[in-house]
Parts: structure tokens; C-alpha cells; sequence
């Protein structure tokens, strides 16, 4: 490959080491959903017959030839016998894991969509974590330890612990890159003292298609506050996420239209999606006018002024109607690709982009800009009026069968 230049670090978008040569190398590093690339500059060097990695910083922060008169320096110092890793540790007070995960939780604040991630860090670093080894210096901390942290809950929380591990190994991740540690001791080793988690079942619970009309008539007859039931009827009818609905506001409406615009801080892919609003979604939206409280939101608590539902309230309402066993709020979206590629000629686009999926390669989506929005109006429109024709009697019978 040659030595690296500013135009090839720039084009670098795939995890791994990228040489330099003379002990330094260029690691790139891409979050899961390929949202964002970090590229930092480590330094892989032989101390006292040990492999270490040296972190010189972040690039662009830390340049070209900032990292290489860096290296230089380095390999200076181990040629006459010292040791720069050990120097640069005594040289800075290590923090403890505590203060570590804060680091993190501050750095992501800004990332995370509302508060809903950060009180998940907190509550489980709280309870799991902090007490094991919230006050040790990270470079203290063993695999022992964090073994300590996850056994207790391995097999009997199994997706707690598996998000606890995750989380452990993203702090100790920052402490070597701030060169606090020069290993993960969270790192894939430790899964060999820990018998294998059953495969995740990734399949939310979703009615058949043909059933969701009776479920949406259910639930408009339950017992639930109005704004629930509301919010509930407009997910199904969009398509949308839970979250999605709950904090819609006024001004992402426009009714004139018949268009949602969605913010890009507010989605999943951290990109604006419109909606074509059918007949009955606008209905909706007409019956939730009488709800207003003062505030943007178009489906506002009813017991706290100016706030929108909470997360649990949507799960709450099938919970109360009997539908919680057979089906998730998400798995509603399911419903609507099953009916959608079963009962319509809609192309795949149309189907995956009416739920704000990404369609294509990185190359296609930078040429296909269009988001199909008409198409996808069409397709939202026969989605309301085969929810809201009358119902089967069969599927009527069947639903009312599973809630008894």
C-alpha cells in the first residue's frame, strides 16, 4: 500500500489497521449502524519483549506528521531503554471506572435520542458495575472483575447482561484509546469463562395482516385515555415507530399536503422521512385537535401537561385489550410489509422506504435520491382503507378467541 497521505486517510471507510510503516498504523473504527467513522493513530511497539499499542490520538486532531514525529520520538526512547507507555500512565492519574463510563455517557449524550439510552448506562452501570468496580483505576481492573459484574446475571438476565458486557467493553475501549490501559480486559477473551447465551430471537410478535383492522376497532372500543388510542390508530395507519408517533408535533404536519415530515434528530437513520397522510391517518389528526394542551405535541399526555406519552403507554394499551401476547406496537410494521408484499404490486422500494428503510447500496442511494413519496402515498392509502373496511367476522371471532 506505501506509506499513507491525507487523500487516502480520508477515503479509509472500513474497520481495520492501515500501515504506515516504521510501527505506526492508522485504525479506523465504524459504529455498527455505519452512522459514523473514527480514525485514530496507534503505534504498535515491542517494550522488554511485549507487544504494546501506544494511542497518539485522533486524526485529523493528530496529523500525518504530527503521529510520525510522535513514533519517531517513541522509538527513540524504547532504542535507550525506556519505556513511553509506562511514562505516559505515571504521567496522567488514571480515572476510575466510574469516572470512565461518565466520560462515555457525556460523549454519546449528545448522540442518544432523548434520555431512554443514557438511564439505561446509568441504571445498569449502577447496579451491576459501579459496585464491583465503579472505584477501581481502570488500569487496575481485571478480567476477574468483570466477570464478577456479568456472572451473576448471565443466564438468568441474559439480555441485560449481554448489553451490560457490550457497555463495560465500550468504557474500557475509551480508556485505551486515551492510553489509560493497554488491553481490553472486556474484550472477546472472556467469553470463553461463560457458558453460550441462546441465540436472541429477533422477531418482534406481530398479528396477521387480516386481523389488524379488528385490532385497531378493539382498541378504539377499550378503555384507554384518548390520546393513547389516538396515537395507537396513527402509528398503525403511518407505519411509523412508536417513538415516531408519540413525539410527533404540530409543525411536522402539514395538512395541506397531507404530508408528516419527520426531523432527522428525531429517526432511527438520523435522516428526515416523509409520509403521505391517508384519509383516515388525517381523520386522526382532525379527532386529536380536541387534545391540545398548550404544546406542539399532537398526542400529549394526559397526566403530565406538555410531555408526551411515555414509551410504555402504546404497550400498556395492548396489554389492556389482550393483543400484548400476540403482538408488539412495532410488530404493527410487520403487519403491513407482510400485507403489503402479499396483497399489493407495490415495488420493494416503495414497501421498504414507507418504513423509512434504507434501500440499496451507499452507491444506488447516492443516485436514487427520490424517496417515491407519490408511490408511497398510493400504497398508504389501500393500507387505511383495508384497516378500516368492515370487518371479517372470522377475524372478529378469532381476535375476540385470544383475548379471552
Amino acid at each position: 500500500m506505501g506509506r499513507l497521505t491525507q487523500t487516502k486517510i480520508r477515503g479509509f471507510d472500513r474497520p481495520g489497521l492501515y500501515g504506515d510503516g516504521d510501527t505506526l498504523f492508522l485504525k479506523v473504527t465504524v459504529s455498527r449502524a455505519r452512522k459514523s467513522i473514527a480514525r485514530y493513530w496507534i503505534q504498535r511497539v515491542t517494550i522488554r519483549g511485549r507487544r504494546c499499542d501506544i494511542g497518539l490520538g485522533p486524526w485529523p486532531l493528530v496529523s500525518l506528521q504530527d503521529a510520525r514525529d510522535a513514533a519517531i520520538d517513541n522509538r527513540r526512547a524504547i532504542r535507550a531503554g525506556g519505556d513511553p507507555l509506562a511514562e505516559r500512565v505515571r504521567s496522567r492519574r488514571v480515572p476510575t471506572f466510574r469516572e470512565a463510563a461518565e466520560a462515555v455517557i457525556t460523549a454519546n449524550r449528545d448522540r442518544w435520542r432523548g434520555g431512554k439510552t443514557e438511564a439505561n448506562w446509568t441504571g445498569q452501570m449502577t447496579r451491576y458495575a459501579f459496585p464491583i468496580m465503579g472505584d477501581l483505576p481502570v488500569d487496575r481492573i481485571t478480567q476477574a472483575d468483570v466477570l464478577a459484574c456479568l456472572k451473576p446475571i448471565w443466564s438468568k438476565k441474559a439480555e441485560t447482561a449481554r448489553k451490560l458486557r457490550m457497555r463495560i467493553r465500550q468504557v474500557l475501549q475509551w480508556a485505551e484509546a486515551h492510553g489509560h490501559v493497554t488491553r481490553n480486559v472486556a474484550g472477546d477473551a472472556i467469553g470463553g469463562a461463560l457458558p453460550a447465551m441462546p441465540a436472541k430471537n429477533k422477531n418482534r410478535r406481530a398479528l396477521p395482516y387480516a386481523e389488524t383492522g379488528a385490532a385497531l376497532a378493539a382498541v378504539a372500543e377499550g378503555g384507554a385515555s384518548e390520546a393513547v388510542k389516538l396515537c395507537f390508530r396513527f402509528a398503525v395507519l403511518t407505519a411509523c415507530r412508536s417513538g415516531e408517533a408519540r413525539g410527533a408535533t404540530w409543525a411536522e404536519i402539514d395538512l395541506d399536503r397531507r404530508e408528516w415530515r419527520i426531523p432527522a434528530d428525531r429517526m432511527k437513520a438520523e435522516a428526515e422521512h416523509r409520509i403521505p397522510l391517508s384519509d383516515a391517518a388525517v381523520a386522526v389528526l382532525e379527532s386529536a385537535r380536541e387534545l391540545a394542551d398548550g404544546s406542539a405535541l399532537v398526542f400529549p399526555s394526559p397526566h403530565r401537561a406538555g410531555k408526551p406519552l411515555s414509551d410504555m403507554a402504546l404497550t400498556q394499551l395492548l396489554r389492556k385489550t389482550g393483543l400484548a401476547d400476540r403482538a408488539t406496537v412495532h410488530g404493527f410494521r410487520t403487519s403491513f410489509r407482510t400485507w403489503a408484499a402479499e396483497q399489493t404490486n407495490a415495488p420493494h422500494a416503495v414497501m421498504e422506504l414507507s418504513l423509512a428503510h434504507q434501500v440499496g447500496s451507499a452507491v444506488e442511494r447516492a443516485y436514487a435520491r427520490s424517496d417515491l413519496l407519490e408511490k408511497r402515498r398510493g400504497l398508504m392509502q389501500q393500507w387505511a382503507n383495508y384497516l378500516t373496511r368492515p370487518p371479517v367476522a372470522d377475524n372478529v371471532t378469532e381476535l375476540n378467541r385470544a383475548r379471552q
